[in-house]
């Protein structure tokens, strides 16, 4: 039945699908969990590789399922009766499909940062709509996400960037969340957006911006480092930051 309220629009030769039959088809769908994710996570495998790249202009071809999937989340805000996972993965799905968007509404342009003026940049442009209010992706990241207190965040959501930790092209749930925070610090922390040795690392530039949320009084960065780095980094190794890419993380 998948997708089954769209393809007889078409075959009525009608254009112009209306979001409350969207939000009809996705409540027919629901299960144990708050709310669905299989559309995304459809979308996620068919354009997104292993290496975290998009296959935007291919995406582009299929918009309107993303669309109905934005739309869908908005009109399910989280509530107080949530789960803390299935908040988390609503939020992280949020803020990555609305990237991609973002992209997509543009143009794909060269680099995200291309996107918005000098007085109101792209991470401040208010377009994400949730039960009628609009949100940026600054308000998604650092008003909401970060302040759940988990900084395996940073590695698993996605500013559509080259030097950005993949965009994992698996929805998170509920049920998966664990796995993929897991795998996506352990995956950047290990990538070549950083080079590390026992005696020195360079670091990317998201560990120097939010420094704060991997450390603590009683741990430094080397520590958090040390969870997830294949190589074992001494205490007293050297610390500098690589300049960070903002090109488009296309295919």
């Amino acid at each position: 039945m998948k997708y089954i309220l769209i393809h007889l629009f078409f075959l009525l030769g009608t254009c112009n699908v209306s979001n409350d039959l969207l939000v009809q088809e996705f409540e027919s769908r629901q299960s144990i969990s708050p709310v669905d994710h299989s559309i995304y996570d459809d979308l996620l495998r068919t354009y997104v590789n292993q290496e975290g790249f998009v296959d935007y202009k291919g995406w582009k071809k299929d918009k309107i399922k993303l669309d109905e999937y934005l739309v869908y989340l908005g009109n399910h805000k989280p509530s107080s009766s949530w789960d803390r996972k299935s908040t988390l993965a609503y939020y992280i799905n949020l803020y990555n499909a609305a990237a991609v968007q973002l992209i997509l509404e543009n143009n794909m342009p060269e680099s995200i940062k291309d996107i918005g003026g000098t007085f109101n940049s792209v991470w401040n442009k208010e377009y994400i709509s949730i039960k009628g209010e609009k949100y940026s992706l600054n308000d998604i990241e650092k008003g909401i996400l970060l302040k759940m207190g988990d900084p395996r965040v940073h590695f698993a959501i996605n500013c559509a960037s080259y030097s950005c930790p993949k965009l994992q092209n698996r929805a998170f749930t509920k049920d998966n969340l664990e796995e993929l925070m897991e795998k996506g610090a352990r995956e950047f922390i290990n990538s070549s957006k950083n080079d590390i040795s026992r005696d020195k690392v360079s670091l990317s530039k998201i560990f120097k911006w939010y420094k704060d949320d991997f450390t603590s009084k009683e741990l430094g960065l080397i520590d958090y480092l040390n969870k997830y780095s294949a190589v074992k980094i001494n205490k007293n190794a050297s610390i500098d930051y690589k300049d960070y890419n903002w090109k488009l993380n296309k295919q």
